[in-house]
């Protein structure tokens, strides 16, 4: 009996990494949606994690503004699909608005180290979170005519508590997916590099 080793072959298009922040930011989306349905809350309050999760995409990949806002608009539909708010549709207008801000900040252009830490996934993550929740729940008060002192003392709580949870989430999930992925592209130049 004759044993044949199969060879892998590997096809390349020229293009490698060139849509890899398309599908990084869709894994990063679909885990926060998959967080944020099975995520208890505390006393009534839980992260954000589509808005941590694309927050952290635009601060891992730079992206222009339109683009980021398109993050924010696919964000916004998973949003949509995973509120359990009264008031989903505002989701769609929210969440662009959060990746703007969050792509403006990240693309300041000073340092925003402290020491060896970078601190622009915080402070986009808050920035982002901040403008996503703010418009959120103006829009909410508008349109559902909510009484003022709902918006004030039940409503803005919440969007600041989610901002600061969501601040630490991005921060602490910044150096390991970073790291994780300079270690896929470190891994792709390798296997290039061997042909």
């Amino acid at each position: 009996m004759e044993n044949k080793q199969s060879e892998m072959v590997t096809i390349t298009t020229g293009q490698e990494g060139r849509f890899r922040w398309a599908a990084v930011t869709a894994m990063l989306l679909a885990i926060g949606a998959i967080l944020r349905l099975v995520s208890p809350s505390i006393a009534g309050v839980s992260p954000n994690w589509i808005i941590a999760m694309y927050c952290l995409a635009i601060v891992l990949f730079r992206p222009s503004v339109g683009r980021a806002m398109s993050i924010g608009l696919v964000a916004g539909a998973l949003c949509l699909a995973t509120s359990k708010s009264v008031f989903p549709y505002g989701n769609l207008i929210s969440e662009p608005i959060g990746a703007f801000v969050c792509a403006l900040i990240v693309g300041l252009p000073f340092s925003m180290k402290v020491g060896r830490l970078d601190l622009r996934p915080a402070l986009g993550a808050l920035g982002g979170t901040l403008a996503s929740g703010l418009t959120f729940t103006t829009l909410a008060k508008l349109i559902l005519g909510l009484p003022l002192n709902v918006y004030l003392y039940g409503m803005l709580p919440v969007v600041f508590t989610v901002a600061a949870a969501n601040t630490v989430i991005a921060q602490a999930l910044y150096y390991p997916v970073a790291a994780l992925l300079g270690g896929l592209t470190a891994k792709a130049k390798e296997v290039g590099s061997s042909k």
